[in-house]
């Protein structure tokens, strides 16, 4: 990280640390994903396009707009790939915080009638889990602006994962919030999905398919003093459960991706055979496609 990362981080930190202290009174209630379908894409004409939106956990140590991208060219599936993504916001700041570059992407026009075929969206932990109705406006927000050239295209909304760590005894409270927000919020949107990144990370928390998160006795998935990002394994499971979900089918993993060396300061992202910077593909790989 940079030290203008280091500074939003430390911002980030402090008012997830607020939150925190103050959302132990929500009453979690049980919500399906009933009415809830996959979302269609638009028939494209050249190769589709999808755009990221959201902040650290679609990018931080490890980038899933690359990996996905990445994926896609392993198993011959043509997409451009784009992101808007801002450390430590919410939805309505990204786009704000990269405002020309956003609106130049929303005025973009194909000849098929849609310049973006799949959007993810993704909204800061926070309002997520404690604010519904800033949660839908601003997904409200971005979806207009994207609506008016790709008026067809398939927004997912991103499921956050519970921001404690597993061991923590709110954990699932948390969790089972996230996921009922995401649901409501996905509800008031055409052509929406849920992207169930946090159902998948609890799944594999849970050591479905035989995967175990500790190495080490040390989390594989997710890496943080207050808030916790993805590490190789939760970033690699993230993509898979986004290609899973896309193309409804289990990708060919490459033998190499670009993931993260490291957390540390000197660390970066460089290409690194999958089998020992991932500590159990298969298994990852297994629970996303369940997730799908």
């Amino acid at each position: 990280m940079n030290s203008q990362m280091k500074k939003s981080f430390l911002i980030f930190n402090f008012s997830i640390s607020i939150l925190l202290a103050s959302c132990n009174n929500f009453k979690t209630e049980n919500i399906t994903y009933n009415g809830i379908s996959h979302p269609k894409p638009p028939k494209a004409i050249g190769p589709p396009r999808i755009l990221f939106i959201g902040n650290s956990h679609i990018e931080y140590f490890v980038s899933t707009p690359t990996l996905f991208q990445e994926l896609c060219n392993a198993n011959n599936k043509n997409i451009n790939v784009q992101q808007l993504t801002t450390l430590g916001v919410s939805l309505d700041k990204v786009y704000y915080t990269n405002k020309t570059e956003a609106n130049h992407f929303f005025s973009s026009i194909d000849k098929d009638g849609n310049y973006y075929d799949y959007v993810v969206l993704q909204e800061s932990t926070p309002i997520a889990l404690s604010d519904i109705q800033k949660y839908r406006s601003n997904l409200k927000l971005i979806v207009e602006k994207i609506q008016i050239n790709s008026p067809n295209a398939a927004i997912y909304v991103y499921q956050n994962m519970s921001p404690l760590p597993y061991t923590n005894s709110h954990y699932n409270e948390y969790y089972k919030e996230l996921q009922k927000n995401a649901t409501l919020a996905a509800a008031f949107i055409k052509n929406a999905g849920v992207l169930k990144v946090g159902d998948a990370v609890k799944d594999a928390y849970d050591g479905k398919s035989s995967y175990n998160y500790l190495k080490n006795n040390k989390d594989n998935l997710r890496y943080g003093n207050d808030i916790l990002y993805f590490i190789n394994d939760g970033a690699f499971l993230q993509t898979v459960l986004l290609y899973s979900t896309i193309f409804n089918e289990k990708p060919i993993i490459p033998k190499k991706l670009i993931l993260s060396t490291g957390t540390g300061d000197n660390d970066t992202m460089r290409k690194q055979e999958v089998n020992k910077a991932v500590s159990n593909p298969k298994a990852l790989e297994e629970i996303a496609f369940n997730n799908r």
